[in-house]
C-alpha cells in the first residue's frame, strides 16, 4: 500500500504487519466499529475499512501524523474520522467493537523526546510507558462484546501486559509470535539491552506478539 509519510511519522513495518495479518486471519472486522490508537501513517485503519468496517476513527498525539492519517483515508475515500490527542482522551465516553493499538515499546535510558522520530519507538526504561497506559484504559473503549488487539515486542515483558490487562478486567491472550531480526534501533541499542540483562548475549532477534483483549 503506497502511503504518504511525511518525515517523522512511523512507518508500516513488521509489527504492522502481523497485526494486519491477525485482523485478515480472524476476520471479524465486518460491520463493526473500529478504533485505532496512534494510527501513524493510518495503515492499520484503512485495512479494516476495506475489510468491511462500519467506521473508522483514528487518534494519534502527532499533527504529522494527524495529518498523515487524513490524508491517506481521505486519497482512498475512506470517512474516517482523525482525532488528535492522548490515547482514549479524544473519544471518552464512547466504545468500540475493535479496538487497534501499536504503541512505541521499546526500552529507553529515559523518556521519550516529543519532537524528534524515537518517539515512535522509544517508550522509557522498561518499554512499558504506553503499553500501562492502554491496559489500564482498554475497558472503557471495548464495546460489551469488541476486543483490543495489540502488538508489542518481547522486550517490553508480554507477560506484564496480560497481568494488567487481567487487572483491568479483561480476558486476554496471545494471538500470534514473530521473530524478527533486531532493526537499526535495536541494533545501535544491543549492548546496553544486554547489559541490563533484557537481552541474550548472542540475541540478534525480537519476538513481536499480538495480545487480544476482551470483557469477561
Amino acid at each position: 500500500m503506497l502511503l504518504v509519510r511525511p518525515p517523522g511519522v512511523y512507518r508500516v513495518q513488521e509489527d504492522t504487519s502481523l497485526l494486519h495479518a491477525v485482523l485478515r486471519r480472524r476476520g471479524h472486522v465486518a460491520g463493526r466499529s473500529v478504533l485505532d490508537v496512534g494510527s501513524g501513517t493510518g495503515a492499520l485503519g484503512i485495512e479494516t475499512f476495506r475489510a468491511g468496517a462500519a467506521s473508522l476513527t483514528a487518534i494519534d498525539l502527532s499533527r504529522r501524523s494527524v495529518l498523515a492519517s487524513w490524508l491517506n483515508s481521505r486519497l482512498r475515500g475512506i470517512p474516517a474520522t482523525v482525532l488528535r490527542g492522548d490515547l482514549f482522551a479524544p473519544v471518552a465516553p464512547r466504545r468500540f467493537d475493535l479496538v487497534l493499538a501499536n504503541p512505541p515499546y521499546v526500552p529507553a535510558d529515559g523518556p521519550p523526546l516529543r519532537h524528534r522520530m524515537a518517539r515512535c519507538w522509544d517508550a522509557g526504561p522498561d518499554g512499558r510507558l504506553l503499553l500501562d497506559r492502554i491496559c489500564a484504559g482498554a475497558s472503557s473503549v471495548i464495546s460489551d462484546d469488541g476486543a483490543l488487539l495489540l502488538v508489542q515486542s518481547e522486550l517490553a515483558d508480554e507477560q506484564a501486559t496480560l497481568d494488567r490487562l487481567a487487572v483491568a478486567g479483561l480476558v486476554a491472550e496471545v494471538l500470534a509470535r514473530a521473530r524478527i531480526p533486531f532493526g537499526p534501533v535495536l541494533r545501535a541499542r544491543a549492548p546496553a539491552l544486554r547489559a541490563r540483562g533484557l537481552l541474550g548475549p548472542d540475541q540478534e532477534e525480537e519476538e513481536l506478539v499480538v495480545i487480544e483483549a476482551r470483557h469477561g
